[in-house]
């Protein structure tokens, strides 16, 4: 985990681009779930916290393909493969609407790929081995 140390400057510039984005996004699809200063705080650290795990990714991802498939296929893969499950059984657990978890799962997709530019624009240091 030395890694988040390491890049706290990349992974707070992401984090606030991605919470940017959010405000922007919400203000767009529904202007009514923005929120309060807590629920910001709130969206910051889980954007702060899959951020890192999105670093630690981009950090070990294999060279397989172009730098920038690499970037944008593991925000995308980490956010099919943990925040859409995560959201849709959550809220069909609390029966809400299907278009919430629309709205919300486009909000963490487009966070993902967001903080997935700005790691990748920044760069990115491995820990030492």
């Amino acid at each position: 985990m030395i890694y988040i140390v390491i890049n706290g400057v990349p992974i707070l510039a992401a984090t606030l681009a991605g919470l940017l984005f959010g405000v922007l996004y919400y203000g767009v699809v529904d202007r009514s779930r923005i929120g309060s200063p807590a629920t910001l705080v709130l969206a910051f650290v889980a954007e702060a916290w899959l951020c890192a795990i999105l670093a630690g990714a981009l950090i070990l991802a294999p060279p397989k393909g172009s730098v920038w498939t690499m970037t944008l296929g593991s925000a995308f893969v980490i956010w099919l493969g943990f925040v859409v499950p995560s959201i849709a059984a959550s809220y069909r657990f609390r029966a809400l609407p299907g278009r919430a978890v629309l709205i919300d799962c486009g909000y963490w997709l487009g966070v993902m790929l967001v903080q997935a530019v700005v790691l990748r624009l920044i760069g990115l240091m491995p820990p030492p081995v």
